[in-house]
């Protein structure tokens, strides 16, 4: 899942960057507003992190013009300003979410999930496909009540399939959701990942969940 976060406190924007990263998540990141504004009008994320107060363009202003174009990217006002009369402002721009500084990074991370569920109209966390059932809180994965034992990616790919169930997703979707944007997809790196997907839900012998569609992609789906 990719997130942009626009902070300008450098220790801040280094911190929470790390923290996303290591949950799983894809993240493009910049203190100036101007860049972040050319981030979020050019790139394609599930939730954009946004503080307030920016050098150069203002977080209030990169909210108008990304709602004037009509982009439906969920948005988490971040800052410390604090009072009603803001947080109204920010909601009544469009925003889709609010936390005051200072947070706890667990809490920042609970609302961005909350977000990102919301990109699929999943109000539950959890994600079942057949016997397969993903925990997108405690980010595990269960086949037939077995625990599988993922890495970071592999989990991430496998969630971003099953919001997807059903539905082909092509390598290039996917590799946006494992790794930062400005990377390029130009090796079989997701087709490695995918075949370890399948080695491990397949164990045992249980069934295939994950089918490729040639020239299009993958899907994660029960066939009978």
């Amino acid at each position: 899942m990719a997130i942009l976060f626009i902070e300008d406190y450098k220790p801040l924007l280094k911190s929470v960057t790390k923290g996303l990263r290591e949950a799983g998540y894809t993240v493009d990141s910049t203190g100036d507003g101007e860049e972040g504004l050319w981030f979020a009008l050019t790139g394609k994320y599930d939730v954009i992190i946004l503080d307030l107060m920016l050098p150069n363009v203002d977080g209030l202003t990169i909210l108008k013009k990304l709602r004037k174009k009509e982009n439906p990217v969920h948005v988490l006002i971040l800052t410390a300003k604090d009072t009603l009369d803001d947080k109204l402002k920010g909601l009544d721009l469009g925003a889709d979410d609010y936390l005051v500084k200072p947070f706890a990074f667990e809490e920042l991370l609970a609302r961005v999930r909350a977000l990102v569920r919301r990109n699929y109209e999943k109000k539950s966390p959890l994600i079942t496909v057949a016997d397969l059932e993903i925990d997108s809180n405690k980010r595990i994965a269960k086949r037939a009540g077995k625990p599988l034992d993922l890495t970071a990616r592999e989990y991430a790919i496998l969630e971003f399939m099953a919001l997807n169930a059903g539905n082909v997703v092509s390598r290039t979707n996917i590799w946006e959701n494992i790794y930062d944007s400005a990377a390029e997809a130009y090796s079989n790196v997701v087709d490695v990942y995918i075949n370890a997907l399948r080695r491990k839900l397949e164990d045992g012998g249980l069934s295939r969940l994950i089918h490729t569609r040639r020239g299009e992609g993958y899907v994660l789906e029960e066939k009978d």
